[in-house]
């Protein structure tokens, strides 16, 4: 299971239909959150978000992509948490997120740990990495991406059987690429995982622009990927308060994920000036990348296995 649920989609500052900045991905089990604006803590109660996350990762410093961190952290204390909570941020991680958790009236009764990222970085996991990816927005803001790592290839058992393959430890030893000898002295063969199982099968890809102009960096890193979410604070017709900014249209959004070839592309950051009415955004970015939607607070999306 992969699923990416929205907590957070506005620009800036909260409207009422929309939170500042947030958005957890749920894992087999697992929870990483991606900023955390002010009034996250609420947005996950109120979308069913586990309070168990162990990981918070920050794209960049603007009040409204982690001032979260203050209650949210007051809020896990108070729940007797025990286990330690990890930080990640670009450079700046120790200064901006440090304070942030110092911030209160209390101590926090479990271990906060802070670490610092730059664009190149991989966090290494058993089953996916992390890629921090540079963007164009300022001084010191990186993006993320989700990959997971090739799957093994189909196992057959009908095959398996055909071959003789007795059912048990050699079929787990085929499908993790061991050849394996079956038969006895007279009548002994090897049989190659090649005959049992299918090729290996890709994994996900999952890519989240944080804040940032269109940029080749995050066209690489979200080459192919099953689902780009990229900002999108403006529409075409404020291009240049765009560039100012170090923002994105809808449109530039569009042509990223185009370029990319990303299967799905979700829109967020909204400007308050779309908040309750964000089909101009999809209209045209819809003109470009027909695969597009606009990311609404509580809106999950799930990320199905590449077969």
């Amino acid at each position: 299971m992969l699923s990416v649920t929205f907590l957070g989609t506005s620009a800036s500052r909260p409207t009422v239909e929309r939170g500042v900045s947030s958005i957890a991905v749920a894992r087999e089990g697992e929870t990483l959150l991606f900023e955390c604006g002010e009034g996250t803590q609420r947005q996950m109660m109120r979308y069913g978000v586990s309070f168990s996350l162990g990981e918070i990762f920050v794209t960049h410093y603007h009040a409204d992509h982690f001032l979260g961190i203050i209650g949210l952290v007051r809020t896990l204390g108070l729940q007797g948490r025990e286990e330690p909570l990890h930080l990640y941020g670009p450079p700046g991680a120790e200064k901006n997120l440090g304070a942030a958790v110092a911030l209160g009236v209390e101590r926090a009764p479990f271990a906060i740990e802070i670490h610092q990222l730059k664009p190149g970085d991989v966090l290494k996991r058993d089953e996916y990495d992390l890629e921090v990816i540079d963007v164009e927005h300022g001084r010191n803001a990186v993006g993320f991406a989700l990959r997971e790592h090739q799957r093994l290839g189909r196992f057959n058992p009908e095959k398996a059987r055909e071959f003789g393959v007795p059912e048990g430890p050699l079929w787990g030893r085929l499908h993790r690429g061991e050849a394996v000898e079956i038969g006895g002295s007279a009548d002994r063969r090897i049989v190659t995982p090649d005959e049992i199982v299918g090729p290996p099968r890709p994994g996900r890809l999952v890519v989240y622009s944080g804040d940032t102009r269109p940029c080749e960096s995050v066209v690489a890193a979200a080459e192919g990927a099953d689902l780009l979410v990229h900002e999108a604070t403006f529409s075409q017709e404020e291009k240049d308060r765009a560039q100012e900014t170090d923002h994105a249209t809808a449109l530039e959004a569009a042509q990223v994920a185009l370029a990319a070839r990303v299967k799905r592309l979700v829109l967020t950051h909204v400007s308050a000036r779309f908040s309750a009415a964000p089909e101009v955004l999809a209209d045209e970015a819809r003109e470009v990348f027909a695969e597009t939607v606009v990311a609404r607070d509580g809106m999950t999306i799930e990320v199905p296995l590449v077969e």
